[in-house]
């Protein structure tokens, strides 16, 4: 099978797709593929792996705090199937012991490590059913790191493959750079070799496609290596199943989760990312987002959701990140209102401005931000709120709701450009609330 690989005597770089001096470009083929939507979508983390790479390392306990939560939130489901770790380091190792020692199903331990044979070794010892394995496809890799030919590439690949295999191993390979790698050049004929090392020794190899600089795109009419659509259906046709392969993808061009979502619809089972997107430069797919992906996908709802907000107190509290208030889902303006027109909408019903149920489902109801914008709604929700009584329960025109208006227009006459903070207004309302 070696044979079949296009053995180039110098770099296929794509140039005019990869200007590198430019954005890089999207062609269109024309050629259509058909959606093939997977049977059963889930999800695969490497907070531990690829999210760890974008911060200070992590301690043993926060990993195993982190990954109890990667357990509620998936649920008996599974929807949280598999998390990997490194093994490089005493830290990496613990970590991942004290996670075995949890005993759950789901989400399984697995491995992450170079193609070479002393990584391998760290495989055996760690006492893993599965690993990945860094199998770098494109010409940029191959050439200009590696400093190999295709053939000697997929040699070396082959041959941690075939290592892992007589021990029993279930191998990823992680098609490292697949958005720039030659399609049917490398990346099918290595396909298809692995296929056929599963067919003879009866355990299934997988395959991740890894768009590690985030070049892929969702179009189903781009043409290889950037299209999402056409790199999963090339891969599903050369014999790899639906459970076998995997999307991995980065957010350099803000296509990280919809490229995710793209490979579940055109067949690949698993989508992989990380915990509030961490990762490398602009991150990896947010696996709370692929969570609400998943049910719109699905219709099923047997997982935790709030599960999400703690991983993110979590976050704030105990891992110094500052969550951006924009963020979808856990950023602390993400279900706030501020327009005065949403917000007298939101006291009517708060379906109307209110993505879902957010206090059922995230623990939070929606937010009030009073600004110059907000308006009599808006302070009228924000002091129903306060005084912990039904929304509407207050008239725009109550006393309580005209003073504290009159306040906070008088800040913004005198020049206030900031928005007013809770503490703020319960100061202005105390003359005429008793807040204690």
């Amino acid at each position: 099978m070696q044979e079949t690989v296009e053995n180039l005597g110098a770099p296929q770089l794509f140039r005019g797709i990869f200007p590198y001096t430019a954005p890089p470009r999207i062609p269109f083929d024309g050629v259509r593929v058909a959606p093939r939507p997977a049977e059963d979508p889930y999800i695969t983390d490497t907070t531990f792996r690829d999210g760890q790479q974008a911060r200070a390392p992590y301690t043993v306990e926060e990993i195993t705090h982190l990954f109890d939560l990667l357990h509620r939130l998936g649920g008996d489901a599974g929807l949280v199937r598999q998390s990997e770790f490194f093994l490089y380091t005493e830290r990496d190792r613990a970590a991942l012991e004290a996670c075995q020692d949890r005993g759950y199903q789901f989400p399984e331990v697995t491995a992450w490590i170079r193609a070479r044979p002393e990584d391998f070794a760290l495989v055996k010892a760690a006492g893993v059913r599965e690993t990945g394995i860094l199998t770098s496809c494109s010409d940029y890799h191959i050439f200009r790191k590696l400093h190999l030919d295709r053939r000697e590439a997929l040699a070396r690949y082959l041959a941690v493959v075939d290592a892992a295999l007589t021990a029993g191993i279930v191998p990823r390979c992680h098609l490292e750079d697949v958005t720039r790698a030659d399609l049917e050049g490398f990346v099918l004929p290595f396909a298809r070799a692995l296929m056929e090392r599963s067919h003879e020794s009866g355990i299934q190899v997988k395959i991740r496609l890894c768009d590690t600089l985030g070049y892929g795109v969702g179009y189903d009419d781009a043409a290889p290596p950037r299209s999402v659509p056409k790199l999963v259906h090339a891969l599903r046709e050369a014999g790899v199943p639906e459970a076998a392969l995997e999307w991995h993808g980065h957010n350099d061009f803000h296509h990280g989760l919809s490229n995710a979502v793209t490979a579940w619809h055109f067949g690949c089972g698993a989508v992989n990312g990380t915990l509030l997107g961490f990762g490398e430069r602009t991150g990896n797919t947010p696996i709370e987002g692929l969570l609400f992906e998943w049910m719109g996908i699905t219709g099923r709802s047997d997982v935790d959701t709030l599960a999400v907000q703690e991983i993110a107190g979590y976050a704030e509290e105990h891992l110094s990140y500052p969550i951006p208030p924009m963020t979808p889902f856990v950023g602390a303006q993400s279900h706030v209102t501020a327009a005065g027109i949403h917000l007298d909408g939101l006291r009517k019903d708060a379906e109307i401005y209110s993505i879902f149920d957010t206090e059922r489902l995230l623990g939070r109801p929606p937010g009030v931000l009073v600004t110059d914008k907000a308006g009599a709604a808006g302070v009228a929700l924000w002091l129903e709120r306060e005084l912990r009584v039904p929304t509407g329960a207050l008239a725009k025109d109550d006393p309580r709701v005209a003073g504290l208006l009159a306040w906070v227009e008088a800040q913004y006459a005198a020049g206030r450009v900031t928005a007013v903070s809770d503490g703020e207004l319960r100061e202005a309302l105390r003359p005429q609330v008793n807040l204690e």
